[in-house]
């Protein structure tokens, strides 16, 4: 058996629902001559067919066809002036809900100009309010049939981000100095959105952002890219490369002594290695002097008294070659002739 509303309420004590709707499920039936409470910071629409009949505002009401005018058309003739109607009623509440949440469920891609392609990812909060609460329910009820507060929500934080994301990838600045256009971008976000809430009998009363940057990938990249920076030239970066390499290396699972000591080897290898990198690309390969090809050529210590004569024997031809100078002749005569002594 049809339920017949003689009194209708509702309370929202968490004060937190946009609508509420009554009955919850199905149509009302609802008798001429019942009673409407209706709160402070309410309003009630009775919603038929698709249809916004009328609202009410605070205070209580006595339902007739004087004030439903549309029902005379949809009751036909009101048998004693007792006949039920079917309907929804939709509270709807009137005080400004903040802190509601918007953000970018996956990041956008936009072209940037100093990376090429980046990828940045936004969230907030902003704050709402219903204005025109027939047209609202006309609008997200009727034509969205959105009724709860997480699904209206939802449908709002849409519209935020489409508008943000268009905003983002429209200013043309890099994700570097994004962060700095964090305020302008916001009230962009703003503007934008403004007439799609009006639209719908609602006010977007703020918006804020928490964070509007790169994701954490891009954000790895622009720390590449700044260390390149700081290094400055090339062959700094190649130490800077090589140490890091020797570094990573060395921390591979070897042992906590081995750890050490590989460390140290490698931060001492990769400066190394990078300084002979630098020096060989910015200088040409310099011919040695005859004399230093010479000195290079002769073993340092001979250890027999045969080695130490030849070396002897060797420097006067060496001399007239013009191979060593005669400094480096009279200095190596000396240190072999000494040797020689040392084996009588």
């Amino acid at each position: 058996m049809a339920r017949i509303f003689d009194v209708i309420e509702s309370v929202d004590e968490s004060r937190s629902q946009m609508v509420i709707r009554v009955p919850e499920r199905g149509s009302g039936d609802f008798r001429i001559g019942s009673q409407l409470i209706v709160r402070d910071s309410q309003a009630a629409v009775f919603f038929r067919d698709g249809q916004a009949l009328d609202t009410f505002g605070p205070g209580r009401h006595t339902i007739t066809t004087a004030n439903i005018p549309l029902l005379t058309g949809l009751l036909g003739m009101a048998f004693s002036g007792q006949t039920p109607f079917k309907a929804e009623v939709y509270f709807v509440g009137l005080r400004e809900f903040t802190d509601l949440k918007w953000g970018t469920p996956t990041p956008i891609t936009i072209k940037d100009s100093e990376l090429g392609m980046a990828r940045v990812q936004a969230r907030g909060s902003y704050g709402v309010q219903i204005v025109d609460p027939q047209l609202f329910v006309n609008k997200i009820v009727g034509t969205q049939g959105l009724f709860r507060t997480s699904d209206i929500e939802g449908f709002f934080r849409s519209m935020i981000l489409t508008k943000g994301a268009d905003l983002i990838a429209e200013s043309g600045v890099s994700v570097i100095k994004i962060a700095a256009m964090t305020e302008e971008i916001v009230a962009g976000i703003r503007a934008k959105a403004a007439e799609e809430f009006a639209a719908r009998g609602a006010m977007l009363t703020s918006v804020y952002a928490e964070y509007i940057g790169p994701t954490e990938e891009t954000a790895k990249a622009i720390d590449e890219r700044a260390s390149m920076g700081a290094i400055g030239d090339m062959q700094a970066y190649l130490q800077f490369q090589a140490a890091r390499g020797m570094r990573d290396a060395a921390q591979q699972p070897a042992g906590v002594a081995g750890a050490g000591v590989g460390l140290g080897a490698g931060v001492g290898m990769g400066a190394a290695m990078a300084q002979m990198m630098a020096q060989s690309m910015q200088q040409p390969a310099q011919p040695q002097p005859a004399q230093q090809q010479a000195a290079s050529s002769a073993p340092s210590t001979p250890n027999t008294a045969a080695e130490v004569q030849n070396m002897l024997d060797n420097l006067d031809a060496r001399l007239m070659n013009g191979e060593i100078s005669e400094d480096l002749y009279n200095n190596l005569r000396s240190r072999w002739e000494a040797r020689l002594d040392e084996f009588k």
